[in-house]
């Protein structure tokens, strides 16, 4: 009896000592994937479509993009402040349902999406109509599902939203009248996610992020970090879109600068 109690204390260091030992580990084992950016999705299925050396299999105006230590870097200066929102698009041709893995890092004035299942202008350069996923500096909005130069937002970060056609569709301007405060009128919030400054914290404002996407159908989830932020099922049948390009964009406004790394896709 006396014995037992005797090794307790003992018997709790050690416990301790391993968790703590482990909880060691894990932190630096994640440090290491952290500064290396490199990541082995290949037994999963995911491809990688982004070499880190150049622009090959992508195309956009290099004036805003480019390569730099194994980055896709969009950058806007001073002096090439933009007039029009401009992409880099994949050039892999139109996709259906997939998934989307990339780790981007942007500035506090930042603002820049990955697009999918869109379609490009005729009338802008690199420019394009479609789902994106939305990312800013401030996290104000990343992670939610913004449709570019169409119904807008299609749900906030938080939201589970069902999407449904506007009235009358057949009438010239039905869909912008439908569109209010920026965001799709005929959206229904059907479940809470989490609270949009809850999940905020999630989100790293100054370092490395992950998005994934998962896109089967009309069911459109947008993930940062392994955390689902926004939860879209698109019964639009007007005008929701079943494939289409991937880009990215550089967004206007003042000088910024959005990087891209570990860009990879796997077709479902």
């Amino acid at each position: 009896m006396n014995i037992r109690f005797s090794l307790r204390p003992f018997l709790v260091l050690l416990i301790c000592s391993l968790m703590s030992f482990q909880s060691c580990k894990e932190k630096r084992e994640i440090a290491q994937v952290d500064d290396a950016g490199q990541i082995d999705d290949k037994e999963n299925g995911f491809v990688e479509i982004f070499d880190g050396k150049s622009l090959d299999g992508w195309k956009g105006n290099t004036t805003y993009w480019s390569v730099k230590d194994g980055k896709l870097v969009g950058e806007v200066t001073p002096t090439t402040l933009l007039k029009k929102n401009t992409f880099i698009i994949w050039e892999g041709g139109e996709l259906e349902n997939f998934e989307l893995k990339a780790e981007f890092k942007i500035t506090k004035n930042g603002n820049s999406g990955i697009n999918y299942r869109s379609e490009l202008l005729d009338s802008v350069p690199y420019a394009l109509r479609g789902y994106q996923a939305d990312i800013d500096g401030q996290n104000r909005y990343t992670g939610q599902n913004y449709e570019e130069r169409k119904r807008t937002t299609l749900a906030y970060r938080g939201e589970k939203a069902i999407i449904t056609s506007q009235e009358n569709p057949q009438l010239k301007g039905s869909l912008s009248a439908n569109v209010k405060n920026n965001a799709w009128q005929n959206r229904e919030v059907i479940a809470s996610l989490g609270n949009s400054d809850s999940l905020k914290t999630k989100i790293n404002e100054e370092g490395w992020n992950e998005c994934h996407l998962v896109i089967n159908g009309n069911k459109l989830q947008h993930y940062i970090n392994g955390i689902l932020m926004s939860d879209v099922i698109d019964n639009d049948s007007i005008n929701r879109k079943s494939s289409g390009l991937i880009g990215v964009q550089v967004h206007v406004g003042p000088p910024m600068k959005v990087e891209y790394r570990n860009i990879r896709l796997k077709k479902l």
